[in-house]
């Protein structure tokens, strides 16, 4: 029988911090191999989960609005799927989503969720928002600042695994050893984090050169592949549940795959805060907060950037400022709904490094990210004639076998180029 639906919200105790497994989304899977291992430091249990196929589409599809978006019934159905399938008690299990706010429909996840959790008889099992702007409070889950500090870590860390990972693997002699530098330099980052070292300075410094070292050294063919970029809305750009695990399909159509880095997005959220107060005059102080996150991050950034350039024959990310640049010939930078003007940005970036050919992934719901994906495409061949762009849909009812059919025509058109 349908259970009523409650309002109250039902709190992550700190009782239940050592008992309660937290269960999250797939949503960047290199990223989340680091940030999994970072809650577990702090005493939480984080499984991050890698369910996918129709049985999961078909629970998020069964308990979320269809007229949701795409990342919505993805992601939530992963979760409910977990509760139903009998891997875990639901009754020693919490469930965790970001909650972004502004215009995105992720603002709506956690109610969503609760929402569902109810219908399923299932309004005991705790929802954990997790947002910087403290939408939410749970006395058993706290982002301490160097919780926080490390997270960031995992992500200038994880950028730099998932770009040396796609420029190496697909010419590794030896199977599988890229993805056993990966795995290697995740245990050595964590081992480093429960110490606090590799975190500043030199420490940092040391880790990025021993890092590009380490893959630098792989032995590797010298083929030629049809080199392909993958942009579009954050959940399908990298979740190989919601994209229907494009990199290895392109992979296996003998190509090496380039997809902008996680850090890129964060700089952007802070940019726009900059973009509110300059169009709309808003929040001062909120201006300045978010203008010194985004020079740390451009630290950060820089430090990545300097040592792959030992590397030439490494192809190395643009800076966030070039990147603005190269977006403001293609559209202006009040677009920032969605993705906004970050993903032709990311698309000219990519043209500019050799990536001609690219997959624009846009989910079903993701207004913003359709307009601006599919509205600069003639802009783009504009001033790039040989490039190859090809928006793909996903949504729960799009078949896997006609996206494929559509990038394998792009990579024809790409070889007869």
């Amino acid at each position: 029988m349908k259970q009523s639906v409650t309002q109250e919200r039902v709190e992550f105790t700190k009782a239940m911090k050592g008992e309660y497994t937290i269960l999250a989304p797939d949503i960047f899977p290199m990223h989340m191999k680091l940030l999994e291992k970072v809650f577990a430091l702090y005493g939480y249990k984080l499984d991050v989960l890698h369910y996918q196929g129709k049985k999961v589409i078909d629970t998020g599809l069964r308990y979320v609005h269809n007229d949701m978006c795409y990342p919505a019934i993805c992601s939530i159905g992963q979760q409910l799927y977990a509760l139903q399938c009998g891997d875990y008690d639901p009754h020693k299990v919490a469930l965790i989503q970001f909650q972004t706010g502004g215009g995105c429909r992720a603002s709506n996840y956690i109610k969503l969720l609760r929402k569902a959790l109810n219908n399923m008889g299932m309004g005991y099992v705790p929802v954990i928002s997790l947002s910087f702007s403290g939408m939410e409070k749970n006395s058993g889950f706290k982002l301490t600042p160097t919780m926080l500090y490390k997270g960031v870590m995992s992500v200038v860390y994880g950028d730099m695994l998932m770009l040396l990972r796609n420029q190496i693997k697909p010419y590794e002699v030896n199977a599988g050893e890229t993805e056993d530098k990966v795995n290697k330099w995740v245990d050595i980052l964590i081992g480093q984090f429960e110490h606090n070292k590799g975190l500043v300075g030199k420490g940092i410094m040391r880790n990025l050169r021993a890092i590009a070292e380490d893959f630098y050294n792989i032995e590797r063919v010298s083929d030629i592949k049809t080199r392909v970029g993958i942009v579009g809305e954050i959940y399908v750009k990298y979740s190989p549940f919601g994209n229907n695990n494009l990199e290895k399909f392109l992979e296996s159509q003998d190509c090496e795959v380039m997809v902008p880095g996680v850090l890129g997005f964060v700089q952007y959220c802070f940019h726009n805060v900059s973009m509110d107060y300059k169009l709309y005059g808003m929040n001062r102080y909120s201006r300045h907060v978010n203008r010194f996150a985004e020079k740390q991050a451009a630290k950060m950034e820089k430090r990545v950037i300097s040592v792959l350039k030992e590397y030439p024959d490494l192809i190395c990310p643009s800076t966030f400022e070039e990147l603005t640049s190269l977006g403001d010939k293609v559209i202006d930078r009040g677009v920032k709904m969605g993705e906004g003007w970050l993903l032709p940005a990311e698309m000219v970036e990519l043209i500019e490094k050799g990536f001609n050919n690219i997959v624009c992934a846009q989910p079903f719901g993701c207004l913003p990210n359709h307009i601006v994906g599919k509205g600069v495409i003639r802009t783009l061949k504009d001033l790039y004639p040989y490039s190859n762009v090809c928006p793909i849909d996903y949504d729960a009812g799009a078949t896997k076998v006609n996206q494929e059919n559509r990038i394998k025509l792009m990579l024809a058109v790409a070889r007869e180029q």
